[in-house]
């Protein structure tokens, strides 16, 4: 079994909220974490029909049946629950850590938690294994991209399991589609959903344009941001915002949209294989997608804010990654597999344009050693996602 950095954070919440919501993308390893943090809570999943018509009928009585609380998994298949665990949480002694909740729809159970646990819950976000998670499991592979190729979602990294990528992001994006999707749009537009899915990962690490989709879509502009909504709620994608500090320039006010799983999106773009990867235009969005992926899970693993962005001006001038943490990165991320002096030349740049000294840069590669080199941190793709554990 592979250790969840997010174990400490999950404990660390449930040490001061009676509930805590564990949310994420479908098949992150929500329950998994839940079971394994708390072994000796009741386990229950409102997929078992006699649970889900039990806590339906009477949800009060049903929580009383768990005096010490409660795993309780797919708990927005019982919207009834909520109400019952706000009064259940009012009546009794508060108790912290008693119901942990988690469930594969996330509009729902956020949705429902946010609505009724306002001040009694709080939420870990889970994305799936990090680089630095599969390395502690010493399932890192030599080669970065098979990696990239095949993506970091559980199920494809269980040795118990064979799956063949394909086969098994088709079967994500079916269930995906159908148990997530079909209820927030029109019936009728599920086709049109996917190729809209399909269309946003030729985006990936660009600038939003939803005009664009909108046209490669065939939907209008108010209907692709209703989607996007969508795909961002359910932790497909993430946009990054451009960075505040314009620096006396006229600077970008548009995000980049990024997926968060790169075996996705290589999936998306048809890449059969490592070889079309490596061979595809869409190599280094890929890579850059990867990336910021990694940075991404670091920060939702401690249970912070993510307070990434980016920098571009009108000219053209860009930053891939401003890391606005305990220091503030300037970061740069290169397919190159050698440090050289070139990679860092508009990190060096951002930092004269910020005269900041407490502002930093480093420039993310995909060779072997991470090391310094006249003031510019130089990081190999296996320490992405502990780089900047300090900051």
């Amino acid at each position: 079994m592979i250790n969840r950095a997010a174990k400490e954070t999950l404990e660390r919440l449930a040490s001061q909220f009676p509930v805590v919501g564990i949310t994420g993308p479908r098949q992150s390893g929500k329950s998994t974490l839940a079971q394994n943090t708390f072994p000796d809570k009741r386990y229950v999943t409102f997929d078992d029909r006699n649970m889900r018509e039990l806590a339906a009928a009477n949800p009060g009585d049903f929580l009383s049946a768990f005096p010490n609380g409660a795993v309780i998994d797919e708990a927005q298949k019982v919207p009834e629950i909520f109400e019952a665990l706000k009064y259940h949480v009012d009546q009794s002694a508060w108790t912290p850590g008693k119901f942990i909740l988690t469930g594969s729809s996330q509009f729902h159970l956020k949705k429902n938690m946010s609505e009724s646990m306002s001040g009694r819950a709080s939420f870990l976000n889970l994305l799936p294994f990090s680089v630095q998670e599969l390395s502690a499991a010493g399932l890192l592979p030599e080669n970065p991209y098979p990696l990239i190729f095949k993506g970091t979602y559980p199920p494809l990294h269980d040795p118990e399991k064979h799956f063949i990528p394909y086969d098994w992001f088709e079967s994500y994006i079916d269930t995906y589609i159908d148990r997530d999707v079909k209820d927030l749009i029109n019936p009728g537009n599920l086709s049109t959903f996917r190729k809209f899915v399909q269309v946003c990962a030729v985006h990936s690490g660009q600038l939003l344009s939803k005009e664009s989709i909108a046209r490669d879509v065939g939907v209008s502009s108010p209907t692709i941001s209703s989607w996007l909504s969508i795909l961002e709620s359910s932790y497909i994608i993430h946009f990054l915002e451009p960075d505040s500090n314009n620096l006396g320039k006229t600077v970008v006010k548009t995000p980049k949209l990024y997926f968060l799983d790169s075996g996705l999106l290589c999936h998306l773009l048809r890449l059969d294989s490592v070889e079309d990867l490596l061979l595809s235009r869409h190599k280094g969005a890929v890579v850059e997608t990867f990336a910021v992926s990694e940075l991404l899970k670091q920060r939702m693993n401690l249970g912070k804010k993510p307070n990434l962005t980016f920098y571009r001006d009108t000219r053209g001038f860009e930053v891939d990654t401003i890391a606005d943490w305990k220091h503030t990165f300037a970061i740069e991320i290169k397919s190159a597999n050698a440090p050289e002096s070139k990679l860092s030349a508009n990190t060096r740049k951002y930092l004269e344009l910020r005269k900041d000294k407490n502002t930093k840069n480093a420039v993310f590669y995909l060779g072997d050693p991470s090391m310094t080199i006249n003031g510019t941190a130089y990081v190999s793709w296996k320490d992405w996602g502990s780089f900047l554990n300090a900051s």
